[in-house]
Formats: C-alpha cells, structure tokens, sequence
C-alpha cells in the first residue's frame, strides 16, 4: 500500500462524521518509517494534518507529509495547517488534489513553499472523487447531483404490469446510496404514479436524506416531501446554501430531461435491467444533448449491470 491509499483509507475513516467539513487523510513517513497518521474525524475538531503532526512529534522535522486534500490557509474554528506543517519542519508534502474553497484554493499550497517546503501537487482522480459532493458545492454553490436511473434493455424506465424494473441487489445499493446523499429528489409525475417514500430502508443508515419534490404542487394528500417549486438552479443554490452538498435524483424522464438541459447532472448511474419491457416511456423525455461523459465503469449487481459515468470531473 502506498503512502496515497493509506491517507486515503485514514479519510474514509471521517465519512458521515464531518459533514460540512471534507474528508482528509493525511500520513508523515521518515526515513522509511511511518511516524505519524490522523483523519478529520468531526466538523470542529483537529484536521488531519494537526493529528499527524501531533502524533509525530519531533520526528516530523525533516520528514514528508502526504496529504489528501491541501492543508487549509485560513482561519476557521481551527487554525490554518499549512502554518502548522511550516512550524512543525515537514520538508515535503505530497497533496492529492487542491482544495477548491476560495479560502484556500492554492494559498495553503503557495504558504508552504514560500517557507521552503517542497511541495508536489497530484491532482488524483481519486483525491477529487473521494470529496466530489464537497467540492462541486464550495466550488460551484450548488449540489453535486447524481442522477439514478433504472432502464431495461430496449431502454423502457416501467415495465407493465411489474413495479420494479432492477433486481434485490441493485435496489439494496440505491437505498445505501439514500442513506449517503443530503437529500434525495422525485418530479410530480413520480410522486402520482409511485407515491414514493425516498427514506433508506434496512441499510443501517445513521440519518434521513431530505426528501424533495421537484415541480408545481400541491402534493397529493399523505406524501411527506418536500415541495420544491422554484427554477432548479434557485432551487439547487438555495439548497446548498442548506448545507444540501449531494443530490440523488431519483425521477423519471421528464426530471432527468430537465437537469441535463440545464447542465445540472454531475454523475449518471444507470442500473440495465436483462428486460425487454417491449412498451413504456424511455430514460429521457424528449431531445437532450448531445453530452458526452466521460470515466465510465460497469459493475454487476445480482443479474443488472450498472452503468457510472462522470458528466463533470469534480
């Protein structure tokens, strides 16, 4: 294992805890050795760079730093890192992406050298993925918007007479997916027909995603969403003024139509489904594009192959 997947590991430790905050692993090797580690464990508690420094010590002179996101240069309920690593003598610090919030934004890297500190900048794919949600909403001030998708093979979003299209597996990962997003969204056609709850169910999962209605109300009698009427790109920079930082859409095709024309779409999942529905409405209602996405994986969930695909690079 590298010193990069190690920080990596030590950040994913933070997830579910930091929130606003990102998550940031960071390790301090001398001589060979492995002399320091820490995460972000808490909005408000010590970042991960002051835990490893603290950890340790002295040795930390002269020694390399990998970090996974750039120390911060500013002063928030902590004080800036890279004014820590400065004092603390680390010679070299590897950084695996640069921190996109405008308080920082190369600054912490700039501080750094300034000092005489070697610094190397990575710009790892999995650096910016590992905070996507994060950076797209202090970049962009808005969400980072997934869009899920269940299709069958000839592209059909129902089959008649079937609720489901995908299978127990791929349903399974969408509740965990719930349980991951700040907020989760349907469009009107989707609350009437289906009358769907949005909560994660049987998944362990530690809080609710808030639970959004795109579209012109009122809602039928018994849904307990939340009604969201404005432009969606209001509506996306209201909610991320919320603290809302990731957004699964969960809507049919005049929904997903509608944030792809607006550019709004970050991820796509599509989840194929071995069926031929033979009649209904396609993934997408009328014209869009084209868009071309990039990054793209297949993965096997029971009998459906899910489809992921970056529209934007975080």
């Amino acid at each position: 294992m590298t010193l990069l997947e190690r920080a990596f590991d030590l950040a994913e430790r933070g997830r579910g805890t930091t929130h606003p905050n990102p998550l940031v692993g960071a390790v301090i090797e001398r001589d060979g050795e492995i002399v320091g580690e820490g995460w972000h464990e808490r909005a408000g508690g010590p970042h991960a760079e002051v835990v490893a420094l603290e950890q340790s010590g002295e040795r930390a002179r002269g020694a390399t730093m990998v970090v996974t996101l750039e120390p911060c240069a500013h002063h928030g309920r902590t004080p800036p890192c890279a004014d820590a690593i400065v004092a603390a003598g680390i010679a070299r610090v590897v950084v695996g992406a640069r921190d996109p919030d405008p308080r920082t934004d190369g600054r912490g890297i700039a501080r750094m050298r300034e000092a005489g500190v070697e610094v190397e900048v990575l710009d790892d794919s999995r650096a910016r993925r590992q905070n996507e949600a994060w950076r797209t909403w202090a970049r962009l001030g808005r969400p980072f918007v997934t869009l899920k998708i269940a299709a069958t093979l000839d592209g059909r979003v129902a089959i008649p007479g079937s609720r489901w299209i995908s299978g127990e597996e791929s349903r399974r990962l969408v509740h965990d997916l719930r349980a991951a997003s700040d907020a989760v969204a349907v469009g009107m056609g989707t609350v009437r027909a289906d009358r769907p709850a949005l909560t994660a169910r049987d998944v362990g999962a530690e809080r609710q995603p808030r639970r959004l209605a795109f579209g012109r109300g009122p809602l039928p009698d018994g849904i307990e969403l939340e009604l969201v009427d404005e432009p969606l790109g209001d509506a996306l920079r209201r909610l991320a003024g919320e603290d809302v930082q990731s957004l699964l859409l969960e809507g049919g095709p005049t929904l997903a139509a509608s944030f792809l024309r607006e550019d709004l779409v970050d991820k796509v999942l599509l989840f194929v489904a071995p069926t031929v529905a033979g009649d209904g409405p396609g993934i997408l209602a009328g014209p869009v594009g084209p868009i071309r996405m990039h990054d793209v994986r297949t993965s096997r969930y029971g009998n459906d192959v899910l489809i992921t695909a970056y529209v934007h690079e975080p």
